[in-house]
């Protein structure tokens, strides 16, 4: 309902200019805190008693009853940071306000600006004196186009759900501001840069874009992260404990909307072959150090084994950045989504670290977490406790980069959660309400403390977020009653960086090319003490060629199929070198019939009408968009000699021609690979207009639209029996430099570039990364800059901000090559 905007005022700059000297600590190296900022006096906290989800209200305005936990503000995923800012998300305390809160705090001037939405924390299942700790506020930035969103955890509601229907138009909340909103001045942040629902509110039921309102049903543990290209994704968890999938979405800022949720894995797995009993997920869907990965804990619907709840430690990763496809196993065995199978997955069973083997005596809650190094350290940590027995055990489970398998350790004292900085493993809690940081390098199990708090006040619980080498950890302050104070400290984590130092940027270890591509081989160079006077690309131990500047690059196109190892070495200006970690690139042959590896829409040559998987029916469609989740995106398997072609709704199978109804194509409960003759296709491609067919291993039948609109297999192999793929995973979108009255050219630009405004008054101009961080910064008293590379920017994409004498403020993009 307002917004409240305000500098430090004096004594809070004396506050922090002394407090090094107010606040001791045990420091074992050099980290240190920086900065704490008191957020507010009123974070909302549930101060009363657990109590049953049917109580009444307890009459009192200081104590908040609640249901599962305590915690509510500085819980959930409540932090993050975009450029100099760091957004918090809270509710207001005490129990009779619970308004939801959303905090901008500027690191460089110490400005803070907070925005109060007018709806309230919901309780359990909208009894709002019944807190719930379940409900909290993730909040997330696109650096693309400065939007802020926020998605309010309403622990799988849904039309039904409460069955009072009190919350059938409320189940989802969704929150989301204007382009731009996250980097407005003080004065402009504020409730008018969200965007309204249609009654004038600030909830939305779904995401905007095409999904299905079906498809919000049931979602619970919103998380919002960003891949290597600025791209925001978030994820929730569908279903229940037992029988729950993760799935996640992609935001385009180039038209405001979310893509198509893709399933991690699928409800009711059971119904597959060999899969006997669903299971759900306890664990995390992250972006480190370059991949996507998923670490969890399996809860089986099996009620009669030793496990009370999970059991297993599952982990796998994805070499394409969205996490569309190229999914893998640690050891890097491929697999397709959705997973039905999570043992195709399993690492360890922490129960095979205790005795009993009575039913339902081994609890395994609690204490789990995973990370990954920038060297590629795999690091899970697991805590396992054997109820008849009485005995508990911590445990360390890593893999160095390199090796092959995972160890476990049981001499690990236990924490919470696990984070990573460079190449440095984090454990960061509080030790008797004060923060501690224990630290070990990356594959290794040697934790120990290197900050530890001794005075000052003591905090009851918070949440971490690490960024360029900076813990910031959001924190209540422990106190009394259901309004609390919020902290934010801001800890240098000594991160060492090698002054000396060669990286290959491009391509990624893995990727697979094909012969006649040209590539380029990008590295990033740097000697701090110096400079450097050539990098060199080694393939396969011999040397490719040198660049002598920056980007250093090189284009290459081998006409030989192999798996090269490629290699960067850097000379600096005393001419010793260093070299990069090795990638592997695969080139091979192009064969236009193999369309695995992706997922794709297929639309007739003549009609234009796309494939549509309904019900069991395969039917035409005029466009490409799903109608539910997959139904109009179909994915290639090799079964042998021949193809499946699989449906990609998690609810359908593979492709069958059958013969009774005559010619009929229909959708099968089959999943791929499947070998039956009437289930397997050859792919024929046709150069002449880049077009497919597919042809039917029973009768040479070819998939056909006929002219009454009917998709059906028949012995006609002219122009209706064509199709063409559109892959829906490695499009582009075209970067507009034509945004509002600043132009950028060359734009792409590689050594220098100039932007060029419509007025000439002078502006401030800004450039950031794709993760927000700024890495160019000048004023000027002109219509026009020119910037010459220098080594400031690295190949990729770059978000422009120029604020003009008036204080108006356009953005742009850069390309640098």
């Amino acid at each position: 309902m307002r917004n409240i905007a305000f500098k430090a005022n004096t004594s809070s700059i004396i506050f922090l200019f002394t407090i090094f000297f107010s606040f001791q600590s045990l420091v074992f190296s050099q980290v240190v805190l920086e900065s704490e900022v008191k957020i507010t006096d009123f974070g909302l906290h549930f101060s009363g008693a657990r109590v049953a989800n049917s109580s009444p209200d307890n009459g009192s305005s200081a104590l908040y009853d609640y249901v599962f936990g305590n915690k509510i503000s500085a819980h959930g995923d409540c932090i993050k940071t975009y450029g100099d800012y760091v957004f918090m998300t809270w509710y207001h305390g005490g129990k009779t306000n619970r308004h939801v809160m959303l905090t901008r705090y500027n690191k460089v001037t110490g400005t803070m600006a907070t925005i109060q939405f007018p709806h309230t924390h919901t309780g359990f299942q909208n009894k709002w004196w019944l807190g719930e700790s379940h409900n909290t506020i993730a909040v997330g930035i696109s650096p693309l186009d400065g939007t802020i969103h926020l998605l309010y955890d309403m622990h799988a509601y849904s039309a039904t759900k409460p069955s009072d229907g009190s919350l059938a138009n409320d189940y989802f909340r969704y929150s989301y501001s204007v382009p731009n909103a996250a980097t407005l001045p003080d004065s402009q942040f504020t409730l008018s840069q969200f965007v309204q629902n249609n009654a004038g509110g600030y909830k939305h039921l779904r995401l905007t874009g095409s999904i299905s309102q079906n498809q919000f049903d049931g979602l619970t543990y919103p998380t919002f992260f960003l891949n290597d290209s600025g791209e925001l994704i978030m994820n929730m968890r569908e279903g229940g404990n037992n029988n729950g999938k993760y799935k996640f979405t992609k935001y385009d800022a180039n038209t405001g909307n979310w893509s198509s949720f893709i399933d991690f894995n699928a409800l009711n797995a059971q119904n597959q072959s060999g899969i006997t009993h669903n299971w759900g997920l306890y664990g995390s869907l992250k972006y480190v150090n370059g991949k996507m990965r998923i670490g969890f804990q399996r809860r089986s619907g099996d009620n009669n084994d030793k496990y009370q709840y999970q059991n297993g430690v599952y982990y796998a990763y994805s070499d394409d950045q969205t996490g569309a496809s190229n999914w893998k196993s640690h050891d890097g065995t491929p697999f397709s989504l959705p997973l039905y199978d999570a043992d195709l997955i399993k690492i360890m069973e922490p129960g095979d670290y205790v005795q009993t083997q009575q039913a339902n005596q081994v609890y395994i809650v609690g204490g789990f977490d995973w990370t990954v190094t920038d060297n590629g350290d795999v690091h899970i940590i697991s805590r396992v406790r054997d109820d008849e027995n009485n005995v508990t055990k911590n445990l360390h489970i890593y893999k160095p980069a390199g090796a092959m398998n995972f160890t476990t350790s049981e001499n690990f004292s236990g924490g919470e959660a696990i984070y990573t900085a460079g190449d440095d493993v984090f454990i960061i809690d509080l030790n008797n309400g004060r923060v501690r940081v224990q630290k070990t390098d990356g594959g290794t199990n040697n934790f120990t403390t290197i900050y530890q708090a001794t005075t000052g006040r003591t905090f009851s619980h918070g949440k971490v977020h690490i960024i360029d080498g900076k813990l910031h950890y959001y924190l209540m302050e422990n106190a009394s009653g259901s309004a609390r104070p919020l902290y934010l400290q801001i800890i240098d984590l000594d991160i060492v960086v090698d002054p000396f130092r060669v990286s290959l940027t491009a391509p990624f270890d893995g990727e697979t090319y094909d012969i006649g591509q040209t590539i380029q081989i990008l590295a990033d160079a740097a000697d701090d003490n110096g400079s450097i006077s050539r990098v060199e690309f080694m393939v396969d131990g011999t040397l490719l060629g040198t660049d002598t500047t920056t980007p250093y690059s090189l284009d290459w196109a081998p006409t030989v199929e192999a798996a090269y190892t490629v290699e960067a070495v850097a000379y600096n200006a005393t001419n010793n070198t260093v070299t990069s970690n090795p990638i592997t690139v695969n080139w091979r042959m192009d064969d236009p019939n193999d369309l695995t590896g992706d997922i794709y829409r297929i639309k007739n040559f003549v009609t234009g009408q796309y494939m549509h998987s309904v019900g069991a029916d395969v039917v035409e469609s005029i466009d490409g968009i799903n109608t539910v989740s997959g139904d109009k995106e179909w994915e290639i398997v090799q079964v042998g000699n021949f193809y499946n072609i699989e449906s990609k709704r998690t609810d359908r199978g593979v492709l069958r021609a059958a013969g009774s109804p005559p010619n009929d194509v229909i959708n099968t409960g089959f999943v791929a690979p499947r070998e039956d003759s009437d289930k397997q296709f050859t792919v024929i491609y046709n150069s002449s207009d880049n077009t497919y067919q597919f042809q039917t291993r029973n009768g040479g039948n070819y998939i056909y639209h006929n002219p009454n609109g009917i998709i059906e297999h028949v012995p006609n192999s002219g122009d209706r029996s064509k199709w063409i793929v559109e892959s829906t995973t490695l499009s582009t979108s075209e970067v507009n430099d034509k945004i509002s009255d600043i132009k950028i050219f060359p734009n792409p630009a590689k050594d220098e570039f100039s932007i060029v405004m419509n007025q000439n008054s002078g502006a401030s101009v800004a450039i950031y990364d794709m993760l927000g961080k700024l890495v160019y910064q000048k004023t000027i008293n002109s219509n026009r800059i020119d910037i010459s590379n220098k080594g400031r920017f690295k190949t990729g994409m770059y978000l422009v901000k120029v604020i003009d004498s008036d204080s108006k403020v356009y953005h742009s993009k850069l390309v640098i090559k």
